[in-house]
């Protein structure tokens, strides 16, 4: 669970610019059994037809080898009735959102819920337990962070907002761990929370504090 800024950004030509949070389930050396769900914002041209910034949801049970998708593209998700937003929704830029993913007590399914900056978490879908081999009983992976991809050859468009973890850059804040009575609790920032950057040279990560972090960067790698 997090609550995340959202941004729009006009330098993303091809590739995309994503922030999200990723709950997964990983078995070393096999990565056919990569069980993953991840929930956040997301601005691709090619797949949108558009620079808007868009609510996306994905999973997978084999690491997208051949089951899963994003958003309501394939069988998977289940969205509910009076959601306070659909996959592939476009956001209000600017405007922090609340995602909590958790595990049913009830059912043992995984469900989404969210909410816009001030008002109360609702209920968006849920992934039912039997699409999954390993993340039906539980998670052993939870990512919160920022994401870039371009093409080969390509600048990278930047992250966040495209500032450097500064005091006016993107924000994840008020971190949780869901239990199993599908309530939360903030995680230990030492050494339950380890920050990785695949790319220092266009993007960075503040150290965990308070509860929260700052990230992003200007892009522009070619490698």
């Amino acid at each position: 669970m997090a609550t995340l800024d959202v941004f729009e950004s006009l330098d993303v030509k091809e590739g995309q610019i994503s922030a999200e949070i990723w709950v997964a389930n990983f078995q070393e050396g096999h990565h056919e059994n990569l069980n993953i769900i991840h929930v956040g914002w997301n601005i691709a041209p090619s797949y949108y037809g558009d620079k808007k910034t868009h609510f996306l949801v994905g999973w997978t049970a084999d690491g997208y080898n051949s089951t899963g998708c994003f958003d309501l593209n394939c069988n998977g998700f289940v969205p509910v009735n009076y959601a306070p937003i659909t996959p592939r929704d476009t956001l209000d830029v600017k405007r922090k959102i609340t995602i909590k993913i958790f595990k049913s007590k009830y059912d043992g399914d995984w469900w989404l819920h969210f909410a816009r900056g001030g008002e109360k978490l609702a209920p968006v879908g849920y992934w039912p337990k039997s699409l999954f081999n390993t993340l039906d009983y539980y998670a052993d992976h939870i990512q919160w962070g920022g994401y870039t991809t371009s093409l080969p050859g390509n600048p990278s468009p930047p992250m966040g907002n495209g500032h450097w973890p500064r005091e006016n850059s993107a924000t994840f804040q008020d971190l949780q761990y869901i239990n199993e009575d599908e309530t939360g609790y903030p995680p230990i920032p030492m050494p339950g929370i380890q920050s990785y950057v695949s790319n220092k040279e266009c993007y960075q990560v503040s150290r965990f504090m308070t509860n929260k972090f700052k990230y992003g960067g200007p892009g522009g790698c070619t490698n």
